[in-house]
């Protein structure tokens, strides 16, 4: 499974940056994987969900509480790349 890094926005208008791959699931099913997500704030990354769960690597969401995807400027992929080392 492939996975790249995109900027997120979701349908409530919280805007994250991760690693996303598509997954096969059943209908209503989560169906996209976050791995390692970062929420973008003030211009500040700050780790998606950190304070209820340990969790990093299989985040799952459903692709409709997805409003669009984009790939993020240079810099941010850089600032992102540096925090998940």
């Amino acid at each position: 499974m492939e996975s790249e890094v995109q900027v997120i926005v979701l349908v409530s208008g919280t805007i994250i940056i991760s690693r996303i791959a598509a997954v096969v699931s059943e209908l209503g099913e989560p169906d996209c994987k976050l791995i390692n997500p970062y929420q973008i704030m003030d211009g500040k990354l700050i780790p998606w969900l950190d304070e209820l769960t340990d969790s990093t690597d299989a985040i799952m969401i459903s692709s409709d509480k997805i409003l669009t995807l984009v790939d993020p400027k240079d810099t941010l992929l850089n600032d992102y790349l540096t925090l998940i080392k």
